[in-house]
């Protein structure tokens, strides 16, 4: 029989350990009396500036609306942005668009790159690439710079591809 207590750190099942606890600093009497000082006389501390090349590259992220969601709003900003589920309103984003098999968007569109492999109610307003893979459906007006469809989709609407918008 133990009369002392088990000083080990608790056992995980998973495959990282965990480290043990950190033992307290124990200050001597000399020393602590010098660190009460009041705040008013310690330098405000300020925050550690990010190095200029990781502010400059910065990662795309891509945002989703899973397919046990249905969501009504407005989507604009810069990023992805997949669709699992059923989305109503307009989508405006720096960034592509893709539009899942069994998805729905009820709405306009406007971004670099759709992929319509769901269900796509609205215009794509300005794109510079649409594609409309076998089982996706697009009832609506189509403005990009390339546009594929692919053997098996369905589309209901006017399409314009291939002219470029020139910037002023």
């Amino acid at each position: 029989m133990a009369l002392w207590k088990d000083q080990a750190p608790a056992k995980t099942t998973g495959n990282t350990p965990v480290p043990p606890p950190a033992e307290p600093v124990r200050m001597a009497p000399e020393t602590q009396a010098s660190n009460t000082a009041p705040a008013a006389a310690m330098p405000p501390v300020q925050p550690a500036a990010a190095p200029a090349p990781a502010r400059a590259a910065r990662q795309i992220s891509e945002s989703l609306i899973a397919a046990d969601l249905t969501i009504e709003g407005k989507i604009h900003g810069t990023g992805h942005v997949r669709i699992a589920g059923q989305f109503k309103g307009d989508v405006n984003v720096e960034g592509d668009l893709t539009i899942e098999k069994g998805a729905k968007l009820n709405g306009g569109v406007r971004a670099q790159k759709v992929i319509i492999a769901g269900e796509l109610e609205g215009n794509i307003e300005s794109a510079q690439r649409v594609d409309l893979l076998e089982s996706g459906v697009l009832s609506g007006d189509v403005k990009a710079t390339q546009f594929t469809v692919a053997a098996g989709s369905r589309m209901r609407g006017q399409v314009e591809f291939g002219w470029e918008e020139k910037k002023a």
